[in-house]
């Protein structure tokens, strides 16, 4: 609450240092979306005409064997991680208060939700091996106590969505004192879990950005494995929904896809507009930007079960919606990373050099940092991935509906009711995308 409160004035920034620009599409809105549906849903026309079972196994189950990173690897991956802390608090608290001139707004902003939850659905999921708070937590005490399944998921759900809200109505990313204070909250709720509960439990199945990381890690071609580390096509680990246990994971997979939306939309100046007479109006800022978030995540959930329980009308099937809903899931983890890619990429690309810079003297760097000038077409990038992240996601669901119903025509008519849900997710993420910034409808 002391984050919260703080906050003298809300600062919709987007997930991130300030300063990068929205570029409007010069098509009419209305084209552009519809084509964006389009896309999706000739996609999954196409999928249903031109595919087999015997296909779609070969796509799903190949693989190569990866050679075993080493000891020596996970060992400097978690010095990595643990002086990357150690930076950030160090820097946050005693270097520059500027904001592109601080280690800790880098490395937190850049370095790791920019560049390594790139990596993490690009490549592979590193954070096991990196995790600082895990490596430090692990290190002490617990009293094992058992989790309580009745809570499953569900702290990693309001954890993710508290997180995201914070960013975007506390001047985090300007702040380097304010930042430093979160991670260290994050640090002491990290460290409490799991005296309380256990390291694996804790960070298994509450922790909101081990849960976040492991999702998108399901979307690469890198997998850790029973075996160790295995090659893949791209989006084929996201057709097994062993890892869905319930409606809380299915709730969290929803949330990772509406946080980037949400952190998105706030930045435009449609949101600044909707936002601004409920200000003028006397309604606190921070109950407008709240109210937002929990309608979209309501709406955002809603729409998804509900097209799970259309899949099982479409289907006639036996399968309850419940069952429907935890299969398809995985398929939304693609469209999340192709609209977190969208979102991020220029920051990557513009502030990577900043980083570097800034890292060789974190508490008193050069009196000027570089930044690259990201080209125009960048954006066109980011749309590609939107669009690319939708495709990959029907392909996933249609191979979960051939591996669920043995006919042919019902595996079909079961994607009716994700295809849709898939469509309007695509037009909201297009539409954001092509939207101008705005200023924070309030100071």
């Amino acid at each position: 609450m002391a984050l919260v409160a703080s906050a003298a004035r809300v600062a919709a920034h987007a997930g991130g240092v300030r300063g990068a620009t929205r570029e409007t599409v010069t098509v009419p809105t209305w084209l552009f979306l519809a084509t964006g549906g389009a896309v999706v849903g000739a996609s999954f026309l196409l999928a249903s005409a031109v595919t087999d079972r015997a296909y779609i196994r070969r796509i799903d189950g190949w693989g190569r064997e990866l050679p075993d990173a080493g000891r020596v690897a996970r060992l400097l991956a978690r010095a990595v991680g643990l002086a990357a802390l150690a930076i950030t608090v160090v820097a946050g608290l005693f270097g520059p208060t500027t904001a592109t001139d601080s280690a800790a707004v880098l490395i937190v902003w850049v370095g790791w939700w920019a560049v390594f939850v790139l990596s993490a659905y690009l490549l592979g999921n590193a954070w096991p091996a990196v995790d600082p708070f895990r490596a430090i937590a692990g290190a002490l005490p617990s009293l094992d106590r058992p989790y309580p399944d009745r809570l499953g998921s569900w702290p990693a759900v309001a954890g993710l969505l508290a997180l995201v809200y914070l960013e975007v109505v506390t001047p985090m990313a300007d702040d380097p004192r304010l930042l430093t204070a979160l991670v260290l909250g994050y640090l002491g709720v990290s460290v409490a879990g799991s005296v309380v509960f256990g390291v694996d439990d804790w960070f298994g199945r509450a922790d909101p950005v081990s849960k976040l990381l492991a999702a998108y890690g399901r979307v690469a071609p890198v997998a850790l494995t029973d075996d160790g580390l295995r090659l893949r096509l791209p989006g084929m680990g996201l057709t097994d929904a062993a890892w869905i246990g319930g409606r809380d994971d299915v709730g969290f997979v929803v949330a990772v896809v509406f946080v980037t939306t949400y952190d998105g939309f706030v930045g435009t100046g449609a949101w600044a507009d909707t936002a601004r007479p409920l200000v003028e109006a006397g309604v606190p800022a921070l109950a407008v930007y709240l109210a937002a978030m929990l309608v979209g995540y309501g709406l955002f959930l809603a729409l998804y079960l509900a097209s799970a329980r259309a899949a099982r009308r479409t289907a006639d099937t036996y399968l309850a919606p419940g069952v429907l809903a935890r299969r398809f899931a995985p398929s939304l983890l693609a469209i999340a990373a192709g609209y977190h890619l969208a979102h991020n990429l220029a920051t990557a690309l513009s502030l990577s050099p900043t980083l570097a810079v800034v890292l060789s003297s974190p508490l008193s760097p050069p009196a000027n940092v570089p930044a690259l000038l990201v080209p125009d077409w960048i954006g066109a990038v980011g749309i590609a991935a939107v669009l690319a992240g939708h495709l990959l996601a029907v392909w996933v669901a249609h191979a979960v509906a051939y591996d669920l119903f043995p006919d042919r025509l019902q595996a079909i008519r079961s994607q009716y009711g994700v295809t849709l849900a898939m469509v309007a997710y695509t037009m909201a993420s297009l539409w954001i995308v092509s939207r101008p910034g705005g200023a924070p409808p309030f100071v």
